[in-house]
């Protein structure tokens, strides 16, 4: 017979096996997750852009990630439009994004922000101007939120300074409530941020337009004093649109990735030879995988279908 002391070793070892893989199959379960990150849609009645949209929710719906997080510029576009085509944008995204089947966390983009094109006559004491129109209709311009152990902070990117329609800024309101919002946030949690307009990109220099220290809309022109206030947190990942190409920049541990664009070239098919589609991150423990889906969208079906007599007026110059 087993002593009294071999017995208590054998059932200490046991729950400590036991405890032990109950702990790894709940870090598991919190640790791997999916999203997808949608930019730069530009949904519009022009182009088919409504049925190219719905065809992308529709491969998002397949891909069954736990949430979808948007890059912005959602429509095509408030800025330079009227009144009533900006409201029909607006009706549009909401009633094609309703079909997701999963959670859905917007971010703003420049093209959301109503009339603040000169060429859309309106008036700026219209009580949807600029941004309203985007609180209204869609929600809080940032805001913060948590899953599965990570932190997730949208950002509003998108400055509108007097002289020209926008800019890329965060501003020092913003910061504050960043600041504040990283106060209830532990140390090691690992944080993404989406951002319209990049905080980071070699892209400009790459296409020969480089960015300086002036107001312009290409990047974030306070993106180091945004940084600056992780720099005792553990941002592992920023999520950007606007320049509509894939681009993935990693600096200290940070990985910047330009999620290209769900209309590619506005819906006139690729852009820089990248087709429509969207990101699909994978997170494991602390570990990031993403890959580009193409959903598949070709926009000469319908030229196709509307010159089916002659295929051959259909091909692009």
């Amino acid at each position: 017979m087993k002593s009294s002391k071999q017995t208590k070793v054998i059932i200490f070892f046991s729950l400590f096996i036991f405890c032990l893989f109950i702990f790894t199959s709940c870090q598991g379960k919190e640790e791997r997750f999916t999203f997808a990150y949608l930019t730069d849609i530009h949904v519009q009645p022009e182009l088919h852009a409504d049925k190219g949209f719905l065809q992308a929710v529709n491969a998002v719906n397949e891909l069954k990630p736990d949430f979808v997080l948007t890059g912005g510029d959602l429509v095509m576009d408030a800025m330079a439009q009227p009144y009533e085509r900006a409201c029909m944008l607006y009706d549009m995204y909401k009633n094609i994004s309703g079909n997701f089947e999963m959670p859905v966390y917007n971010t703003i983009g420049n093209h959301e922000n109503f009339g603040v094109s000169k060429r859309s006559g309106a008036d700026p004491s219209h009580p949807e101007f600029g941004k309203k129109m985007y609180q209204q209709r869609i929600g809080e311009l940032y805001y913060s939120f948590d899953h599965k152990g990570w932190h997730f902070m949208v950002l509003d990117s998108i400055g509108l300074p007097p002289d020209s329609s926008y800019a890329g800024l965060v501003g020092e309101e913003q910061m504050e409530w960043i600041a504040q919002d990283l106060q209830s946030v532990a140390q090691e949690t690992p944080i993404v941020i989406s951002t319209h307009i990049p905080l980071v990109t070699a892209y400009p220099l790459f296409s020969g337009n480089p960015v300086g220290d002036e107001i312009n809309s290409l990047v974030v022109n306070d993106a180091h004093e945004v940084l600056e206030l992780f720099k005792e947190h553990n941002l592992k990942l920023v999520l950007q649109g606007h320049l509509h190409i894939i681009e993935d920049v990693s600096i200290g541990g940070i990985r910047f990735i330009t999620a290209g664009a769900v209309c590619a070239n506005w819906w006139e098919g690729p852009r820089d030879g990248m087709e429509e589609g969207f990101v699909l991150v994978h997170i494991q423990g602390e570990a990031i995988e993403w890959e580009y889906i193409d959903f598949g969208w070709d926009p000469t079906q319908f030229e196709q279908q509307e010159d089916g007599d002659n295929p051959k007026q259909s091909e692009k110059k």
